[in-house]
């Protein structure tokens, strides 16, 4: 009967053509997923350690045969994560990650394809786009336990306890070796133990922004060729916004033991040397939009002083702070424990 064969197959058409759109609409349906991540487990926010790795872990939406995640820790700058050897985590079957990560204020999780090369260092996160399919940052925990902190000139200062390279050399910290005395003076202090030096930092608990900043420091001329005191600012959420006095010949016996900096400092202008004197020193820094203004005097008299107008930062949440640590010279290592004498801070709108 060709009208029932007809039929016949007028309906398995519709019942083929039905499956088709099925499978049609479930493939679309995946293909219109959305790529996502979010995190499970968040480090504590403190500042950077090479020393340090803390457990990280999220989940992610959307993943394609291939692609893996990139974690960055921010402190100061975004940096790889956990090894610049070691920069993917591979995500699992159930589509959750897990690795380790170095201390920041901030983390990030990219999801990115087979051809993404994640830089070492950024300023700034890369853009979702090309080989970057998704992107999800976070502040970093509460710390446990919070940190101590000492007063100082009629502020709060917190007292660095994590290991930090500055300068390139990696320094352990302990709190023990920041404290007032009983004339109220601050005292650092860098000590050998164990074969590794342990320095000593604080900083403001609070950003005061725009003003002007003064210290009064007792002799700083004594301090071996690669010892180094700073006073400076730095914001954790931010690079460049970083401006140091900073004493120390680096390592050079005969090179001038102090300088003026506004990073960063591989720019030939953003560096000023000069030669401290030995004895009490007042340093100075006035900032204003655009433009800071740096003057150390011994007794009243101008012992140096220079004004950058160029690539100074504009103010954020930066905070001021002053260590002392070794900065690793394998030609004049430090041999003697060394420690500074602040008198006073002062800040003035």
């Amino acid at each position: 009967m060709p009208g029932s064969r007809n039929g016949a197959q007028g309906v398995l058409g519709l019942v083929i053509a039905g499956a088709l759109c099925l499978w049609s609409s479930c493939r679309s349906s995946r293909a219109e997923v959305v790529p996502s991540i979010e995190f499970i487990r968040i480090p504590p926010a403190t500042g950077g350690s090479p020393q340090l790795l803390e457990t990280i872990e999220g989940r992610v939406r959307g993943a394609r045969p291939g692609d893996r995640i990139v974690l960055f820790a921010l402190s100061g700058s975004w940096w790889v994560q956990p090894f610049t050897e070691q920069p993917f985590t591979a995500i699992e079957m159930d589509s959750t990650w897990k690795n380790r990560t170095h201390p920041g204020v901030r983390y990030a999780a990219l999801l990115v394809d087979d051809q993404y090369r994640p830089p070492l260092q950024v300023n700034a996160l890369p853009e979702i786009g090309g080989h970057v399919r998704a992107m999800a940052t976070a502040a970093g925990a509460a710390p446990t336990t919070p940190a101590r902190t000492i007063r100082f000139s009629g502020y709060r200062w917190e007292v660095r306890e994590a290991a930090n390279d500055p300068g390139g050399s990696l320094n352990l910290y302990d709190p023990g070796n920041a404290w007032t005395d009983k004339q109220g003076f601050l005292h650092l202090r860098a000590i050998k133990r164990n074969g590794q030096w342990v320095s000593a930092e604080v900083k403001l608990t609070r950003s005061l922004g725009y003003g002007s900043y003064r210290i009064v420091v007792r002799d700083v001329a004594h301090l071996e060729p690669s010892m180094v005191f700073a006073f400076f600012t730095w914001d954790d959420f931010g690079p460049s916004r970083e401006m140091d006095v900073e004493f120390s010949r680096w390592g050079e016996p005969q090179d001038k033991n102090a300088q003026y900096v506004v990073q960063p400092y591989v720019v030939p202008a953003n560096t000023v040397r000069f030669t401290a004197p030995p004895g009490r020193l007042a340093v100075s820094a006035r900032w204003e939009a655009g433009r800071v203004t740096f003057k150390t005097t011994r007794a009243s008299k101008t012992v140096a002083g220079h004004t950058f107008t160029s690539g100074v930062p504009s103010a954020g949440n930066e905070t001021i702070r002053m260590n002392l640590y070794v900065f690793e010279d394998k030609r004049h290592p430090v041999l003697h424990d060394s420690e500074v004498v602040i008198e006073k801070f002062e800040f003035l709108p």
